[in-house]
């Protein structure tokens, strides 16, 4: 006797139909299109997760390298001044505490600068 595997093979089908709900035209109709279409979705979500971290670490040393800029230094001697000075916050933080917290970044950056006068 043959197996048929109807049930598998219109659950698989209906999980694909399910992610592409909402694409245009047969991608959200047409088993064979939508799947292909999902299986595009998912490596460019894939992709753009990796993508959207690198562009947030991006935007954090920018903002922490126009705040330390009116200190009159650049943002790789001010990283390399906390690293001497023993202090470890990630860029994150940093750049939170520029936006919100002028004096505790002030703070930092004397910090810094005595680190490298060293």
């Amino acid at each position: 006797m043959r197996v048929k595997g109807s049930t598998p093979t219109r659950n698989r089908r209906k999980k694909v139909l399910k992610l592409a709900k909402g694409y245009f035209g047969s991608k959200h109709l047409l088993y064979r299109t939508a799947n292909e279409q999902v299986m595009r979705s998912l490596r460019y979500s894939y992709i753009h997760r990796k993508q959207t971290k690198r562009e947030m670490r991006k935007l954090w040393i920018a903002r922490i390298n126009a705040a330390v800029r009116p200190y009159e230094l650049s943002y790789s001697k001010f990283m390399y001044g906390l690293k001497l000075a023993g202090i470890t916050v990630n860029r994150k933080m940093l750049s939170e505490i520029a936006i919100h917290d002028e004096k505790g970044f002030k703070d930092l950056v004397d910090a810094a600068k005595a680190a490298l006068a060293k």
